[in-house]
């Protein structure tokens, strides 16, 4: 078992969550590789370890309870604790475009699966884990789109973003926080949800005006939060984000 700072990332063969890992890597950090298709875990590990990151794919479908149950076991042999968990894996759904009343059920119940039941079924599994840490930390992806307040601002950017699935799941998420965040007030783990903010990714076609390097900044930062750290809120370049 190591003394080092063990980190699981889940989604991280790409984009924010890749960034997440690197940034995290490249501070010293143990990184867990979470990503659904091995090649692709494999081809992120192959970069990180060519910068000097000590990083290992776990294979981790946040969707698959056999998945996540065999993650967790092997991070329990391998380390016998886990210090930091970021729940960045999520999907988008073209059909959420279409206006929240043209939207099948069946595409909120698909991208909810992902993005809100997978992190709590990925955070459950690894409690356990974080529970053994002397600083545990989780760190929930969001996004402005789960802001009440900056989607209800007609004269805000994000007013126009109407998409039902994505804003919901990310407005769930944030209410999932806060759920764990109270829960776990008594420990040292300290739960938050990070926005990276619009960033350019493979979910969006690229047309975000960050870049994903920007974006993982502050998901890093609610990662390696001190012990007089925030917990149980939302954040966004280092500030308190409205709900």
């Amino acid at each position: 078992m190591t003394q080092d700072t063990i980190a699981l990332v889940t989604g991280a063969n790409k984009g924010i969550g890749y960034e997440v890992a690197r940034l995290l890597g490249e501070a010293g950090t143990v990184v867990l590789v979470g990503a659904r298709s091995p090649e692709r875990g494999a081809e992120a590990v192959a970069r990180l370890t060519g910068l000097g990151v000590e990083a290992r794919h776990l294979q981790l479908d946040v969707t698959d309870q056999a998945d996540i149950d065999a993650a967790a076991k092997w991070i329990e042999i391998t380390y016998g604790r886990l210090d930091v968990l970021v729940n960045n894996a999520g999907i988008a759904h073209p059909a959420d475009h279409a206006g929240p009343s043209a939207t099948p059920v069946p595409v909120l119940r698909e991208m909810f699966e992902t993005n809100v039941f997978g992190v709590v079924a990925v955070t459950n599994a690894m409690l356990p884990l974080l529970r053994k840490s002397q600083a545990g930390r989780i760190v929930n992806v969001s996004s402005e789109l789960g802001s009440f307040a900056e989607t209800t601002d007609p004269a805000g950017p994000w007013y126009p973003f109407n998409m039902l699935a994505y804003n919901a799941g990310k407005s769930a998420l944030n209410a999932v926080t806060v759920a764990y965040a109270k829960e776990l007030a008594d420990t040292a783990i300290k739960v938050n949800a990070g926005n990276p903010g619009h960033c350019a990714t493979d979910m969006n076609g690229n047309t975000g005006f960050r870049s994903p390097a920007e974006g993982a900044v502050e998901i890093v930062r609610l990662a390696t939060l001190d012990a007089d750290g925030p917990t149980g809120g939302f954040f966004r370049d280092g500030a308190p984000m409205p709900w």
